[in-house]
């Protein structure tokens, strides 16, 4: 009986012991996880179809087959976009190669410089299509819980990370992230531009296995003024190959050659 007694009064105290139970991740360190379940830690290929719709209906598409690798240094990737479709823009590149963004143009055979936050087809921009690491960029300063509605329409219980600026690089001013409360899974997010004005919402949705991990093989990206401007990016044709330095280089452009 003493010893009951002893053992129940000693359970405040195991409660606050070091050790007792597991720290929540860090809000930085969840970001890093989302990171993670989006982009594949080696170099891989897939293809992005781009749908712009208004009000309900399609307006302009675009197929985009994109090569990415990340950095052995600074936890970025770099990436080479090359235009499928249409038949306008056909061999069209976009190189991203750490802090510069470029666009060649084999008709002209000029590369241009560009900045992430243009738009490359309805409320997508250049900076949405290449593979990108928000711990990077961002310094999440909160992580709440938060139940939300998420691409499907089902409730989810997330946690809302609160993401700053970190780097000049950084596409947006800031950005709110809600990920799943559980497997940190990416939701939704908000991004908003210096002035505070909300520029659009992204939707993290249709999750399949790739490459030994559940990912998202689907954005949904909202207008911040026009909820009936939508553009939906598809992911698919995945797979993990090698992305040659070359292919990253400014002045290999105008020789690169799809195998």
């Amino acid at each position: 009986m003493q010893r009951r007694q002893f053992l129940l009064s000693a359970l405040p105290a195991l409660a606050t012991w070091p050790g007792a139970a597991l720290a929540r991740p860090s809000p930085q360190d969840i970001l890093a996880a989302s990171d993670a379940i989006r982009n594949p830690g080696f170099a891989f290929g897939l293809t992005n179809t781009l749908v712009e719709y208004r009000q309900g209906r399609q307006t302009d598409s675009s197929t985009l087959a994109i090569y990415s690798r990340p950095d052995s240094t600074g936890g970025l990737f770099r990436s080479l976009v090359r235009y499928v479709a249409p038949e306008r823009d056909a061999g069209k590149l976009i190189l991203y190669n750490g802090k510069d963004l470029w666009f060649y143009d084999p008709a002209s055979q000029a590369s241009i410089r560009l900045s992430p936050q243009q738009r490359l087809l309805g409320q997508a921009s250049n900076g949405d299509v290449v593979t990108v690491n928000f711990a990077r960029d961002y310094r999440a300063v909160s992580a709440d819980e938060e139940a939300t509605q998420d691409g499907e329409r089902q409730h989810r219980q997330c946690l809302k990370l609160a993401l700053e600026a970190a780097t000049p690089d950084a596409s947006y001013h800031r950005i709110e992230m809600w990920v799943d409360a559980a497997s940190h899974q990416p939701v939704k997010a908000r991004f908003y531009a210096q002035s505070g004005a909300l520029l659009k919402t992204a939707y993290y949705r249709r999750y399949q296995t790739v490459f030994g991990a559940e990912r998202p093989t689907e954005t949904v990206i909202i207008d911040g003024l026009d909820p009936g401007w939508v553009t939906v990016m598809r992911y698919g044709a995945w797979v993990r190959r090698e992305v040659p330095e070359a292919w990253l280089q400014r002045d290999y452009l105008p020789r690169f050659r799809p195998e």
